[in-house]
This record gives structure tokens, C-alpha cells and sequence, in this order.
């Protein structure tokens, strides 16, 4: 859409105004420093095939009589309890400051109707362009669509907006991805990472509860077991597609930047698993785009953990208000890409807040970064000069434990406990390691470093895992990026080719994008390794990799600093209020590992227990406790086990629902094993139950 298409949009739309939906709830109104805003507590939005969506929408109190455009978030996490606290801070926001806030349950999720039976589906992206022109033909709006969203709401609003709906005029996509296989949850670099039966096992929970009676009337209980018989075993599903196929390549914006027409504002931040996306999408979209990378986890800006968090919802008005209301801002003149540049850590599982300042870049790829290539020498030193004396007589071999890994952090943090990477000390003992002479003056690093690696392996599958380390004078190693490799995807992630034991072959990995000051007197640390258990599955038996340090270099973008980059900076944090809890029982979340030196069996235990808490404006208390199991004995690569259970409980003082779910994989040399279990529970009292048992073929993983 051209920048001044509101100006169209507005006028066209005059002539189909439709009535809103019956509606129920709250619809007080509450003062603002800015606007007075109305809240419709449930909206149903019908779509062509009869099937009800489920809509909380906010809107200025005087939107009917001076319509302005609406902001949607279209996600499966139930508007009505566990996104609610959050949605009160950016969508009141929204209206209080000229926008109406939409937030919508996904068919088959929270209070809409229907069945939710996995990610992006043509059915969900249908569904979304229906509500789109729903929102645009409502008296309230003036005809103009934005989309916001974090995580699966960034995902389709970027795959919402490829399919070019003309009321959609602008959209922010926060901790998402243009590439569904090659940089999402399931896989990295070919591998499967542990997060793909997790984020499976989060889904199979959500998936398991009811609408709430209270919006959807006695119709919640027909509604609850089409769910529960419908929904399926989405682990099953993603395991069927290990490599790059049509599959993952539906919904993947990537497969065709030139469908995306529609201004993006892409956000992430560099404890979040989805950093690289930003950097792709400046690089590759023609549509009118601008990134901003933060210290954040996997969380929107103005909650950001760690710190510092900014006021993100007064740049994204300042983005709705260019591209939805055609006021000459200057956002535009601005640079492309806002990246928080990481001082030097300490090592440690979570961070409050991580030191450094903001810097600009006006395009991206930046002229502003020169590329430095360093070279592995028998040593294990890495040098900008060239060394090729008897390498060949000193090729570099690696065979790691599966205990290379334990202490990596997830593969996308949630600042959920300790879950970012410790002290690389406890990996490093099984890897290969290079480290530079000790830096005499800093070097500053933005973008994707890359290791070029010629290699030879005594197996037909097998992975590395690079890590680029901050080691600091006293021997502490903080991990600054990563990057995984399936080598059988050493050409192709649509074609994978098993090794020949022995052949000698070429490999370029690819390290996750960073920002990062390595300061002087510390070195900067290369590590290698062939497993990296439990963030990526292992391969079906040990790998001993040979480097060849001849064909091998690391490439590192130095970035040159900007006098402009002093000017930079943003607001804090100003939002409404969440609503009120009262927490009942405390919450709990740690990680833990287990080695027992007499079995030789060791754990990573991962608790993510959110406790019980009282929604006191709809009062519902609700509980949430997540447990995860990684687990392997001594160097069995096939004894590797990923376990999830997880607890979700509702409860009202004439209504309990109680759901059970349990996941369960495995894998021998040639399947993976699902072993899932739900059941489900109605005051007390297990209303439904159902066992999967699956065998997946182990193809190139």
C-alpha cells in the first residue's frame, strides 16, 4: 500500500458501513490522561462459513461519532485469561491514544468457535483477511487496518499481509520469522531443537481448555470436547517434515518478499530466539521497513526483560500514525534499524538488565560493517593471519558428550527462571576451542558471523554446534551467539545428502545475528562442538568431526562506531495498569540439573510453575504449572528423552475445569516415539481421555 492509501480507504468504506455484533460485558468507560476509552468485553465477528470469532476490542468513547483505525492482535492465547493482564497495557493504550485495539481468539481457541488443529493454516490466514474487512466496515473505523502482534501474532500478520487485503495499511511484527523451517521453533540449521516438543507440549495444553461459559453461554461444554477430539497431536505433524518441503515453506514470507507490499515495523531482541529475521527482512523487503533489536527475551519492548525496557506502544503510535493517518511524522526519515549494542556480562542464567547503548544504522546491509576473517591454527588460535604450514598434519578432531549443552539456555528465552546460557566453561571441555591474542582495543560486532568449515566425519549424520564466546581475563566465558548445522543440509535444507565417512566436504554455518562490544583484554572465544543435547537433538550415535584448518575461517562483521549513534534513544516505559490479581499460591521456576555418578543418567529439569492467581475483574482464578525432562545415560546417543507435562486448571465458584497433558519422545536409530496423554476434567470428575502412541521415520535428523 502507498503511504497515502488511507486517504482511499476512508472514503470507499463510508458506503458499506455494517452493525456491530451483539456484545456482552463490560462496557464502562475509563478516563485516561488522553482519550476516555470504551472496552467491549466479547464481540463475535461472524465469518462466511458461520463459524463466531471471539473479539475484546477497546475503543476511543467517542469512536462512532469519529472513527479512527483499528489495531488487530489475532492470536490463540485466550483474550479472557492468560493474555489479559498484557493486553490491557498495549491495547487501552491504543485507544486511549486515537486507535481502536482489537484482540482476537483464533478459530478453535479461547471463545471463538471451531477447531484449532495447527499453525497457519490457510484457514487461520482466511479467517484473519475476513476480520480485517469486518473491522474496516464497522461504524467505529475509519476503513484503515493495522496488525500487531508478538510471536504467532508476528507470524500472520507478516503472512496476512503477503496476501495484500487492501484495508491492511501497516503492521508491527515482534519476535517472528519470514522462514517457518529454517528459523522457527522446529528446526535450526537442519537440526530439530528441543523447543519443538516443548512449544508442542504448550500448544497441546492451550488447545485442551474451554471457552468461557460466561461469554459463550451453555454451548461452552459442545464446544470444549470438539476441541479435545479434534485439536490432534501437533508434535506428530511437525516431526513428518524434517527437512524443507511445502510444508514449511506455506506461510513462509520468505518464498516470495515481493508479495509483501505493506509497510513492517520488525522488532526483536537478542536473548529471543527470532533476532535473525529483523536482519533478513531489512535486507530483503522492498515495502517500506524498519527493525529495532533490544537486549529483550521473547517478550514485548515495553515489558522487556532483560532491561532496559522502552516505551515501545509510543513508537508504534508514532508508526500507525504515519502509515494509517498519514501524518508526515518524520518516522521515516529515521534510521532503518535501532540495535541495542551489548556491553560485556558477567556469565549467568538471566539478567535483569544487560549494559549498552543504542546505535543506527540507515540501511541494512550496512556499509558502516567491514568483515574481518580470522583463521584456526593447530594451536587453537584464531589469527587474522594465514598459517598454512603442516596443517594438514594437524587436522583438529572433536567428539563430544552429550553433556555439551546442558548449560546452553533455550533455544528462545522467555525470561522464564534461568533460562538463557551459563557460563561456557561447563561446554567447553567438550569441544574444539580457538581463542584471539587478548584484544588490545574493543571490537564491536552487529550482524551474523559465519564459520566456514572444511571437515571430515565417521558417520552418515552428523551436526556442529559453533559458539562465539566473550572470555573474559579471569577465564569466564559468556556465550554471545550460536549456530547449529545439520550436515546432511550442508547444501540444501530441501535436499539433505548423507555423509560418506571420511570424504572431505565444506561447510558455511551461519552464527546467529549479534550485537556485541568484546572489550579490551578479553579474548574472543571459538568453540566446536558435535552435540549440543539438550536445545538440539542429537544425532543417532557419537560423531568424531576432523577440521581441516586450511579450508576453515570464522568471518566477523566489525562495525565501525557512528557519531549519530549519541543521539539515539527512547522512552521509558508508560502503559495503563494491568487489571488487578491476587496471587493464591505462589509460582516457581528454575532449572535444575542431575548427574548420577553411580547410573551415569543425567537431567535437565525445567520448572515453569505460574502458581494460582485471581483475575479479580472476571473472577476466575487460574493455575498454570509446566514441567519439562531432558534426559540422556552416558554416551547412548539413542537414550536421549524429552518429557513435558503440563497442568491447567480454571476455576470459578460454579465452574472447575481441570486439563492433564503429558509428551513423551524418543528416538532409536531409525524413529522418533510419541507417547502423549490427555485428559480432562469438569469438577473433579475426568470427562475425557485419550492416548497417542506414534512412530515417526528418523529421516537425515
Amino acid at each position: 500500500m502507498g503511504r497515502f492509501g488511507f486517504r482511499f480507504q476512508r472514503e470507499a468504506r463510508a458506503h458499506h458501513h455494517s452493525e456491530p455484533s451483539p456484545t456482552t460485558g463490560d462496557n464502562s468507560l475509563a478516563q485516561d490522561t488522553n482519550q476516555a476509552v470504551r472496552t467491549i468485553e466479547h464481540a463475535t465477528i461472524p465469518l462466511s462459513d458461520g463459524t463466531r470469532l471471539s473479539a475484546r476490542i477497546w475503543l476511543p468513547a467517542d469512536a462512532e461519532t469519529n472513527p479512527v483505525p483499528a489495531t488487530l492482535e489475532y492470536i490463540p492465547y485466550r483474550k479472557r485469561d492468560f493474555t489479559r493482564t498484557r493486553d490491557e497495557t498495549l491495547h487501552r493504550y491504543f485507544a486511549q491514544h486515537g486507535y481502536i485495539g482489537v484482540r482476537v481468539d483464533l478459530r478453535g481457541s479461547g471463545d471463538s468457535e471451531g477447531v484449532l488443529t495447527d499453525e497457519y493454516l490457510q484457514q487461520e490466514l482466511d479467517d484473519g483477511v475476513e476480520v480485517i474487512r469486518w473491522l474496516a466496515q464497522q461504524p467505529w473505523c475509519d476503513g484503515n487496518v493495522g496488525m500487531i502482534g508478538i510471536s504467532w501474532g508476528g507470524f500472520n500478520g507478516l503472512q496476512i499481509a503477503a496476501m495484500q487485503p487492501p484495508e491492511l495499511g501497516a503492521v508491527v511484527s515482534v519476535c517472528s520469522t519470514d522462514d517457518r523451517y529454517a528459523d522457527d521453533v522446529h528446526y535450526m540449521g537442519g537440526c530439530m531443537i528441543g523447543d519443538n516438543i516443548s512449544w508442542a507440549s504448550v500448544m497441546f495444553a492451550f488447545n485442551s481448555l474451554p471457552p468461557d461459559p460466561e461469554l459463550v453461554g451453555n454451548q461452552w461444554r459442545e464446544l470444549w470436547h470438539q476441541r479435545l477430539e479434534g485439536s490432534g497431536l501437533w508434535l506428530d505433524n511437525w516431526l513428518q517434515h524434517p527437512y524443507r518441503d511445502a510444508f514449511w515453506k506455506h506461510g513462509s514470507i520468505c518464498e516470495d518478499y515481493s508479495r509483501m507490499q505493506t509497510p513492517v515495523m520488525a522488532v526483536s531482541g537478542w536473548a529471543d530466539g527470532y533476532t535473525d529475521a529483523v536482519f533478513r527482512m531489512l535486507a530483503n523487503l522492498d515495502a517500506p521497513r524498519q527493525g529495532l533489536v533490544g537486549p529483550w527475551s521473547h517478550k514485548y519492548p515495553h515489558q522487556g526483560v532483560p532491561g532496559p525496557a522502552i516505551g515501545f506502544q509510543q513508537e508504534v503510535v508514532r508508526w500507525w500514525d504515519y502509515w494509517l493517518k498519514g501524518r508526515d511524522n518524520g518516522v521515516m526519515d529515521e534510521p532503518m534499524l535501532h540495535a541495542w549494542m551489548q556491553d560485556s556480562e558477567k556469565p549467568a542464567a538471566s539478567y535483569n538488565h544487560r549494559s549498552g547503548r543504542w546505535v543506527g544504522e540507515a540501511s541494512w546491509p550496512s556499509p558502516n560493517i567491514d568483515w574481518q576473517r580470522y583463521y584456526l591454527t593447530p594451536d587453537s588460535r584464531l589469527t587474522q593471519r594465514h598459517e598454512t604450514a603442516n596443517t594438514q598434519a594437524h587436522a583438529l578432531t572433536v567428539q563430544s558428550p552429550l553433556s555439551v549443552g546442558f548449560f546452553a539456555g533455550k533455544w528462545c528465552s522467555y525470561a522464564a527462571g534461568p533460562d538463557q546460557p551459563f557460563d561456557q566453561r561447563e561446554e567447553d571441555g567438550g569441544a574444539l576451542v580457538f581463542d584471539t591474542d587478548v584484544l588490545t582495543e574493543p571490537v564491536e560486532l552487529l550482524g551474523a558471523p559465519a564459520l566456514t568449515m572444511t571437515f571430515t566425519v565417521n558417520r552418515p549424520v552428523a551436526q556442529a554446534a559453533v559458539r562465539l564466546t566473550d572470555l573474559a581475563p579471569d577465564g569466564k566465558a559468556t556465550r554471545t551467539t550460536y549456530g547449529l548445522l545439520n550436515l546432511t543440509h550442508r547444501n540444501s535444507h530441501e535436499a539433505p545428502e548423507y555423509l560418506e565417512p571420511g570424504r572431505e566436504y565444506t561447510a558455511r554455518i551461519k552464527l546467529n545475528d549479534l550485537g556485541q562490544v568484546f572489550p579490551a583484554g578479553h579474548c574472543i572465544r571459538l568453540a566446536v562442538s558435535t552435540s549440543y543435547w539438550p536445545l538440539a537433538w542429537p544425532p543417532p550415535e557419537p560423531v568424531r568431526l576432523c577440521i581441516n584448518p586450511e579450508g576453515t575461517h570464522l568471518d566477523l562483521p566489525t562495525r565501525r562506531s557512528q557519531p549519530c549513534d549519541e543521539a539515539i534513544g527512547f522512552k521509558a516505559p508508560s502503559y495503563p495498569q494491568p487489571v488487578g490479581l491476587t496471587v493464591l499460591e505462589p509460582g516457581d521456576q528454575r532449572w535444575v540439573v542431575q548427574r548420577d555418578l553411580g547410573t551415569n543418567a543425567s537431567t535437565l529439569e525445567v520448572i515453569k510453575n505460574g502458581g494460582t492467581y485471581r483475575i479479580e475483574d472476571i473472577d476466575l482464578a487460574v493455575s498454570d504449572d509446566t514441567r519439562e525432562y531432558y534426559r540422556y545415560v552416558g554416551d547412548d546417543f539413542q537414550s536421549g528423552t524429552g518429557e513435558v507435562t503440563a497442568i491447567r486448571r480454571l476455576q470459578r465458584s460454579d465452574w472447575d475445569i481441570e486439563t492433564r497433558t503429558r509428551t513423551v519422545l524418543t528416538a532409536d536409530r531409525d524413529y522418533f516415539h510419541i507417547n502423549a496423554e490427555l485428559d480432562a476434567y469438569e469438577d473433579g470428575r475426568r470427562v475425557f481421555s485419550r492416548n497417542w502412541l506414534r512412530s515417526i521415520p528418523r529421516q537425515y535428523v
